[in-house]
């Protein structure tokens, strides 16, 4: 059970990490309007405190979703580590008792 625990919070951490690289440059590509010809500027008006809340709950919802997929893996590998390592118990018969006459 422990070790079980301990890969499941390994998988969740590693997930978080692995969120974090991925998501930034994601949710770039993803917001990027498609279509310009290259060199072309946007005209825009930005609210920058609107975006800084919109980037940042994408990247915590990245976070969490890496979070759960990494701890996911840690549970069935947790779970193999146990069926693989937990020794086969052997039913024995008993012996039958000799009758007397």
């Amino acid at each position: 059970m422990k070790t079980t625990l301990i890969l499941i919070l390994t998988g969740a951490l590693i997930g978080i990490v692995a969120a974090s690289f991925v998501v930034p440059p994601a949710l770039a590509w993803y917001t990027a309007p498609g279509g310009l010809p290259q060199g072309t500027q946007i005209q825009a008006l930005v609210q920058i405190p609107e975006v800084i809340k919109y980037a940042t709950a994408k990247l915590m919802h990245g976070q969490l979703i890496g979070a759960g997929i990494g701890a996911g893996v840690g549970l069935i590998a947790g779970l193999v580590l146990n069926f693989r390592s937990r020794p086969r118990s052997v039913i024995a018969t008993p012996a039958s008792r000799p009758t007397t006459a």
